[in-house]
């Protein structure tokens, strides 16, 4: 009976038992551990030896206008990158619906960058020029009338609201630390551009164009007796995406 015992095959261990050897040897899980962690690390780098630069450089981008500026300021004082992403990614069903997928250059003078985390309302990357002015006043006053299935809060109180911009040298000031190429004579007649920009035949339009190129100047909010909140947060939006002109970019231009 032993002799039949001796000669019986031995059970076969799985392949995970081999797994033992890491769970009972500290030094080779460490050394198992950095094996995967250079690993990994290699994948993610190593795509960037054959980028001329991580943010391509791209016809069209400049810094925001002072009035720009300031509407985004509101943009981000009233949340409004918790429900709506400034960041369309390369899947066909998002480029149908939204356009040519984001660019890292296009969110370049974003500090901070506004991509969102999460879609409750659209995405807004590309929504500078989709909607009026009088659409875009109309839906910040009271979503509801324009869409009704909205769940967006309204926002009545920026047309009534006069903008503070007594500071918005300062904050040019403070964006060029941050590296925006802000000029001495952008930050010097901040002020002046800021005023150009949202009050109709203003003298000082020809040289904010010069200093800004494709620059929207016009009353926003439909009251052209005073500089609103409404007037910024809407020629913020109205620049959004409009900047890039797709016809002439190469996306193979950033490739070494």
């Amino acid at each position: 009976m032993s002799s039949i015992d001796a000669r019986a095959p031995l059970p076969r261990q799985s392949r995970w038992s081999k797994h033992k050897i890491f769970e009972t040897n500290s030094i080779i899980l460490i050394i198992g551990v950095l094996l995967v962690i250079s690993i990994g690390g290699l994948v993610e780098i190593a795509p960037l030896f054959y980028l001329k630069n991580t943010i391509e450089k791209v016809e069209g981008m400049r810094p925001y206008t002072p009035l720009e500026l300031a509407g985004r300021g509101i943009y981000v004082r009233e949340g409004c990158y918790l429900c709506h992403s400034q960041m369309i990614r390369p899947l066909r069903d998002e480029i149908e619906r939204y356009g040519h997928y984001s660019l890292a250059a296009e969110s370049m003078y974003d500090k901070p960058f506004q991509w969102g985390s999460k879609r409750t309302g659209p995405d807004l990357a590309r929504v500078g020029g989709k909607y009026s002015d009088e659409w875009h006043s109309g839906h910040l006053a009271d979503p509801r009338s324009l869409v009704p299935q909205s769940i967006m809060p309204g926002y009545p109180f920026l047309a009534r609201t006069e903008l503070a911009y007594d500071d918005i040298a300062a904050e040019l000031r403070a964006n060029r630390v941050g590296g925006v190429p802000y000029t001495d004579e952008m930050i010097a007649q901040a002020m002046t551009d800021l005023k150009a920009q949202a009050t109709p035949d203003h003298p000082g339009q020809s040289a904010l164009e010069a200093r800004y190129p494709k620059v929207q100047a016009r009353d926003f909010d439909g009251n052209p007796g005073r500089i609103s909140e409404a007037d910024a947060l809407i020629a913020y939006l109205q620049v959004l995406g409009t900047l890039v002109d797709f016809k002439l970019y190469n996306d193979k231009a950033n490739i070494r």
